[in-house]
């Protein structure tokens, strides 16, 4: 385990623009942290600066309180895991996780010892003696893994490790990558694209954009609690719902909004730094728009598209107000296109943005049944 501190870092190629302009992170203890955002937010930058594969332009960058910006990768006490594997195709599973321990000095029994563990953990001690190419995708990234478990590292880097892994091994191996960290209590980062790794396998979740953190905190809090538009849009699948309108009326106990269309929406947010006249976006996730049950908030509007899933569908539809949104209804129910839809939506489900994209604080959110409930 290893606490990992970030203070003010940046990086930049040319002395003049920043690709990360000063990043501010602490990383506890057995904390598993995922890096999000889209390519090009700078996350992957980020986690070559700790593996110390790039130089670091500014700041401090600390490692169990010591600063190891000028120091060597292999003097950090990190161990990284690659989106391409990065195995030797002449050696065996057993050669491979042994090369980095031979380089350090590591005497035999001593390799064996910690291969033997690595590979127990993992369950697989039957593929030792095999060639890379005689393994799946899915065997060839745990090797990758246990190659890192081996060093027994301070801190565990995980750079996009599910990327080339079909979606049935994807979720079997972010199971076990979640039950390696339970079982090691390990500090890892882990950066990826995909935000249903990101909610599944962290415990703290960082949002990037533009080289800038906008948010981090567990996945419940960037979920219930986006704190901009950025955030709101980028965590959860389907993406928020957005409507445009106009503030009615603002206090410490709520708004009301009107729609572009004329409806007007009572939300549940502090609205003490909002003043009427303002324009606000207004934000409801899909399962909270139920179709044909009562709610403080009703809609109305037409079905353009169905997606079925089975246990459930996702309705799109535009509102009689002119806004597209998408609502997830029942799977065993049958829509149409075309077919008219009424639904409802209860108060306090409404997220509240103004024109700069920063969230009005939620009074309650959370504990709000879904569409199924």
């Amino acid at each position: 385990m290893s606490h990992v501190s970030l203070k003010n870092l940046k990086k930049s190629y040319d002395g003049k623009t920043d690709v990360l302009a000063g990043i501010n992170l602490e990383i506890e203890d057995g904390e598993f942290v995922v890096l999000v955002g889209p390519s090009g937010c700078g996350k992957s930058t980020l986690l070559r600066m700790l593996s110390g594969l790039e130089e670091i332009s500014g700041g401090d960058l600390e490692i169990d309180h010591a600063r190891v910006n000028e120091l060597p990768p292999a003097q950090r006490g990190i161990a990284m895991v690659f989106q391409s594997y990065a195995l030797y195709p002449h050696m065996n599973v057993y050669k491979n996780m042994a090369f980095g321990l031979k380089i350090q000095g590591a005497g035999k029994d001593e390799i064996d010892r910690r291969i033997r563990h690595a590979a127990g953990i993992l369950k697989i001690d039957h593929l030792l003696t095999r060639l890379p190419r005689e393994l799946s995708g899915g065997q060839r990234q745990r090797v990758a893994i246990g190659r890192a478990i081996v060093r027994e590292p301070k801190l565990f880097l995980f750079d996009e490790p599910l990327s080339n892994l079909d979606a049935a091994l994807r979720v079997q191996t972010r199971l076990e990558i979640a039950k390696l960290h339970r079982d090691l209590n390990a500090t890892i980062v882990y950066v990826t694209h995909d935000q249903v790794e990101a909610m599944t396998l962290g415990d703290k979740i960082v949002v990037m954009h533009d080289g800038h953190i906008q948010q981090a905190g567990t996945p419940l809090e960037l979920y219930q609690r986006p704190a901009n538009l950025f955030v709101a849009t980028f965590i959860g699948s389907p993406k928020m719902n957005l409507l445009e309108g106009v503030v009615t009326n603002a206090s410490a106990s709520g708004m009301t909004v009107t729609l572009a269309g004329g409806q007007v929406l009572s939300t549940e947010v502090d609205g003490t730094r909002a003043a009427a006249g303002d324009r606000v976006t207004v934000g409801i996730r899909a399962e909270h728009l139920w179709e044909n049950q009562d709610g403080s908030e009703r809609f109305a509007g037409t079905v353009n598209l169905v997606e079925h899933l089975g246990e459930a569908n996702y309705l799109y539809v535009t509102l009689t107000t002119g806004h597209d949104v998408v609502v997830r209804g029942h799977g065993d129910r049958e829509v149409g296109l075309g077919d008219a839809i009424r639904m409802s939506a209860p108060s306090a489900a409404f997220h509240v943005f103004d024109r700069d994209g920063v969230a009005f604080t939620r009074l309650k959110p959370g504990n709000l049944r879904s569409s199924k409930g």
